[in-house]
């Protein structure tokens, strides 16, 4: 029998915030996006916030109008990391098999040290009260014998608490939960389970498997696997890395971009980043999208398969712009934009050669490209730039590849 932890920080970035500043510590915290940079926006909030039904996602004037005496802390992702990191060296001390799940989350394989659920408890108790002995924060941490259901007991009480779900007890604590609960149930699947009269988790775990797969697919099958306690995946070990299905950076600027030029220059820094995060990852892309979000919110997005895969600046810029030009006139000021990556193949991999393409030019390139990111990585990500960023250093003036935070991966990919 397997014993995993799931270990959730409690409103991890308000926390953060908390200790920072500790005037706001018994006060209704938000962190919150830059509202002078149009990022103003709900990140995270602290219980005492939650108690006012503030929701992650929301913007900052909805959020007060619940709250009126909210305090709003700007987000600072360098402390965030820090912390992350910390918490993540206590969990290395009980085991190597330790799966992040973004910043604030973890699972904890303990099997290897432990015969028996008390002893997981005993564990996740000491892994309890380390993090708030030492780092100041709390966590809530749940004890199972899947992933499932360890994330389920982390939720199940907040803050600061352990839960167990062993086999014996876990139809009483988890068959009477909303089925929203279960990792993977967002609105849609919600709003569709509620249409086949399934509205708990032990509503799923009753209902055939036939009747979910012809209404959810192969994403019915998952639910119905999660509920019956019948997970089996693993966790991963300590610096394992998901090959990514894509990479992709968007920024909403300061101001408006106008025209062709304004946005030429925030797709340069946007696919000067996801080339370099690629690059890093030892990959070529095959793919190109790029989405757009006008003023009145209007999205588009389009993409274009490309004949040789590659992950040179030049190149996955001109595709980008291409598809920018080809696809948007301007008629209204673009609030919002985004360069994704996909369809990766290894940069080791073989490809036929074009007597069309001068691949002298494209292997300098190439070998421009890994001179200017050893550059960067040493000096930042300003120290050199192509001159049309400096006509405006407002739509310029951010690195996606810095501040590029990883939020939790799906955990169907």
């Amino acid at each position: 029998m397997r014993v995993i932890l799931h270990s959730d920080c409690n409103g991890f970035f308000a926390s953060v915030e908390c200790l920072y500043n500790p005037d706001i510590r018994q006060k209704p915290v938000a962190v919150c996006g830059d509202a002078e940079a149009r990022h103003g926006i709900i990140l995270a909030k602290n219980e005492i916030a939650k108690k006012y039904k503030v929701q992650t996602g929301e913007a900052i004037w909805q959020a007060k109008q619940k709250c009126p005496e909210l305090v709003v802390a700007k987000a600072h992702y360098d402390r965030y990391l820090r912390f992350s990191k910390m918490a993540g060296r206590i969990y290395a001390d009980y085991s190597d098999m330790i799966e992040p799940f973004g910043l604030d989350e973890s699972w904890i394989d303990i099997t290897a040290n432990v015969d028996n659920f008390d002893d997981g408890y005993r564990i996740a108790e000491e892994i309890r009260q380390r993090v708030k002995y030492e780092l100041g924060i709390t966590v809530s941490i749940g004890v199972s014998f899947n992933k499932i259901f360890a994330k389920l007991g982390s939720d199940y009480k907040k803050p600061d608490a352990v839960t167990v779900i062993t086999p014996e007890n876990y139809k009483e604590i988890v068959y009477p939960l909303p089925a929203e609960c279960l990792l993977g149930v967002g609105k849609a699947t919600k709003k569709a389970l509620h249409t086949l009269g399934i509205y708990t988790i032990g509503d799923i775990a009753k209902a055939s498997r036939e009747l979910l797969h012809s209404h959810l697919g192969k994403f019915g099958d998952s639910l119905h696997t999660f509920a019956k306690g019948y997970d089996s995946s693993p966790v991963k070990p300590l610096g394992y890395e998901r090959i990514p299905k894509s990479i992709g950076n968007s920024t909403t600027p300061s101001r408006d971009m106008k025209n062709t030029e304004d946005a030429k220059i925030v797709l340069g820094v946007l696919c000067d980043s996801v080339c370099r995060r690629a690059r890093e990852q030892h990959l070529r892309a095959k793919t190109v999208s790029i989405n757009i979000r006008d003023k009145d919110l209007f999205i588009i997005n389009r993409q274009e398969k490309l004949n040789r895969s590659t992950n040179i600046n030049q190149e996955i810029t001109a595709v980008a712009m291409k598809l920018l030009r080809e696809n948007y006139s301007f008629s209204k000021p673009v609030r919002s934009i985004g360069v994704t990556l996909s369809d990766f193949v290894p940069d080791t991999y073989s490809e036929q050669t074009s007597l069309f393409v001068d691949e002298h030019k494209r292997e300098r390139l190439m070998e421009l490209d890994k001179s200017v990111d050893v550059l960067k990585k040493r000096f930042g990500s300003f120290c050199v730039r192509p001159a049309n960023m400096l006509s405006d250093k407002v739509l310029s003036g951010f690195s996606p590849k810095e501040e590029n935070i990883v939020h939790p991966v799906g955990y169907f990919t």
